[in-house]
This record gives structure tokens, C-alpha cells and sequence, in this order.
């Protein structure tokens, strides 16, 4: 938890304002031992027990994205609890990803669409387009993120946030994520400050020379 705990506090004094941390995929429930997921499960728990006081000292809202009503009824509670608990303060965004899967927040965004447009005159009348979509994903109240950190020097993006990515920067540190510290997390907002992004345009400076 000190890694959480220390890029959580970081990133809200140097006012990130919204944070998504990967914490329990779709996969790891599927995949895993349940002895392991129990144990998951249990860390989740105290870990929102423990946690509340400093997010609410460091003017912090959780959220959650995910298919949070398969989890354990007891933590489902234990979520809410803590949701409501921060849900007063207005700083940084806290998203804990549970039960995750980006392909399956896709289908459940289609699916919400279909339903939505059921109910005002049938499918037929369903409006497909990017900014639909978005309107229906876990994410809808969340900006697209600016910069993914993936830790362990892996380099793939395992099924996380695949549609809210498309313009992210990444940044791989082979830093394991037990050892990760607020520190490297100012490491790589440094690394991303030095970029150009361009959003699938042309740099700035190869403009200006065509001029």
C-alpha cells in the first residue's frame, strides 16, 4: 500500500486532477486463485478502511470503474462506504479500477447505448459516433488521461482504458510497482513535460519550416 498511498499524496499536492490506478483486472478474477483473490480482496478492504482519513485530508474524491456488482457484497459495501465518505471533497479524482476489463467497457457502453435508445423509440434510432461512446464508458465524467506510467518496464497497455488511450503519451519505467514512490511518478510527469504531442498531426516545428 506505500505505493499507492505515496503516489496518491503526490500526485494531489502537485494538483494532478484525476488519477487512475489498474488495481484488479477482469482477468486476474477469472485467472487467479481464489486463495489469491480472497486475499485481493481483503487488501482492497482494509486498504479503503485505512485510507479515508488521508484522502479527505488531502481533498481527494474515489471513484471506481468496472463491473463492481460482481465483487463480494461485502466489498461492494466497503466501497460505497468509502465513495460516500469523499464524496464532499472537490480536489483530485482517485479512480481505482476493479473488476476492469477496457474491452468489456466497451461492450457495456454498446449495450447502454442500445438500452438507451430502446427506451426513446427503438434501436433503430441509436447515434453512433466518438463522442456517444464516450458518453456511455465508465470514464464519461473522467478526462481522457494525458500520460500512462506502466511500471515493471512492461510494454503493453493489458486491457486498460483502450478507447480513453488513443492520444496518451506512455511512459515505461522498469521500476517494480511495490517500490514505485511519488518520486518516480515526478520522474515521469518531467519525462512527459519534455514531449510535443501532436494528437496524429504534424510537429509544431515541421509546420513553422513549411511555412
Amino acid at each position: 500500500m506505500a505505493a499507492v498511498r505515496s503516489t496518491v499524496e503526490t500526485a494531489a499536492r502537485i494538483h494532478i486532477p484525476a488519477l487512475t490506478l489498474y488495481a484488479f483486472s477482469e482477468e486476474n478474477w477469472k485467472k487467479r486463485p481464489t486463495s489469491e483473490v480472497g486475499f485481493l480482496m481483503g487488501l482492497l478492504s482494509r486498504y479503503l478502511k485505512a485510507e479515508v482519513p488521508t484522502l479527505n485530508e488531502n481533498n481527494i474524491r474515489l471513484e471506481y470503474i468496472g463491473r463492481q456488482h460482481e465483487l463480494p457484497r461485502d466489498v461492494q459495501e466497503r466501497m460505497e462506504w468509502a465513495r460516500a465518505a469523499t464524496a464532499r471533497n472537490t480536489g483530485m479524482v482517485l479512480t481505482l479500477a476493479l473488476n476492469y476489463s477496457a474491452r468489456t467497457e466497451l461492450v457495456d457502453a454498446f449495450k447502454s447505448m442500445v438500452h438507451a435508445a430502446a427506451r426513446n423509440g427503438g434501436v433503430e434510432h441509436v447515434q453512433i459516433s466518438e463522442q456517444a461512446i464516450s458518453n456511455h464508458l465508465y470514464t464519461r465524467s473522467l478526462p481522457d488521461p494525458d500520460l500512462v506510467i506502466r511500471t515493471s518496464g512492461e510494454m503493453r497497455l493489458s486491457n486498460f482504458l483502450l478507447w480513453q488511450l488513443a492520444y496518451a503519451e506512455i511512459y515505461v519505467t522498469t521500476t517494480l510497482w511495490p517500490e514505485f514512490r511519488g518520486t518516480h511518478l515526478l520522474e515521469a510527469i518531467a519525462e512527459y513535460q519534455k514531449r510535443e504531442r501532436r494528437y496524429g498531426g504534424l510537429m509544431e516545428s515541421a509546420n513553422h519550416s513549411r511555412g
